[in-house]
This record gives structure tokens, sequence and C-alpha cells, in this order.
């Protein structure tokens, strides 16, 4: 699928580390997203809202693409950092055309840095495997 264009890579790089945080920031509280994007004193950079509100319209299929993927493991039981990172990665191949690759390495970038020991090869695993179902 083809999408917006925003930024060089560094500034995407921000970008998704801004949208993890504020995504967890929104788990957290427990608040929607456009609630916390409408709160910030300083907007959210362009690519970071889109990738937030593309979880936010494709919630029900990327959750499931999550689950179906995440062998052993429900949404609930992961690690927090772990779900947003795959929620928002899922998200950007759905409605983005970033290269898979560059969604990948980002996202193990992401959780490995964020989360836990393991986290880099449980994001690695289950998002190599839906990128294959995407592809498909």
């Amino acid at each position: 699928m083809s999408g917006p264009q925003f930024g060089g890579v560094g500034s995407r790089r921000q970008a998704r580390e801004r949208a993890i945080e504020l995504a967890y920031e929104a788990d957290s509280r427990e608040c929607e997203i456009q609630e916390l994007l409408d709160s910030l004193t300083i907007p959210a950079e362009p690519f970071a809202e889109l990738l937030l509100l593309a979880v936010r319209a494709h919630r029900d299929e990327v959750r499931a693409l999550i689950s179906g993927r995440a062998t052993g493991w429900s949404l609930d039981r992961m690690p927090t950092i772990d779900r947003l990172v795959m929620e928002i990665s899922v998200a950007e191949m759905l409605t983005t055309d970033t290269p898979v690759g560059v969604v990948l390495s980002e996202a193990v970038n992401l959780a490995s840095r964020y989360s836990t020991e393991e986290s880099g090869r449980f994001v690695n695993g289950v998002l190599g495997a839906i990128a294959r179902d995407i592809a498909e």
C-alpha cells in the first residue's frame, strides 16, 4: 500500500520513538490516542501522529494479526512496550510504503532498547511472520 511520506530516516526514527512514548502514555492513562494528541502542548511529529492514528483506525486487524502470530502469548500477557511496538509496526506495514525491512529493523531496535532482553527476538519473529502474511 502506498501512503504519505514524512521526513528522512532520522526524523522517521525519532517519530517512531515518539509514537511509542505517546502510545505508552495513552495506554498507561487508559485514554484514547486522539484525546492524548489533542492535549499535547507541542504537537506530535506528523509521522508519529500518522502511525498512532493508523493503529487506532486498524486496531482490530492489527491486534488479530499479532495475536495470530504470537504463539503462546495473549496481548494482555505481553510486555506493554513489545505490544505497542508491534501494533505501531503492523499499522505502518499496512498503511505506508515503508520497506518491510526498515519497519522490522526499527521495531527490533525499539523493543531491544526499551523492553526486555528477549524482546528484540520476540518482536522480530512475530513481525516477520506478519510481514509474510501481509505480502501474501
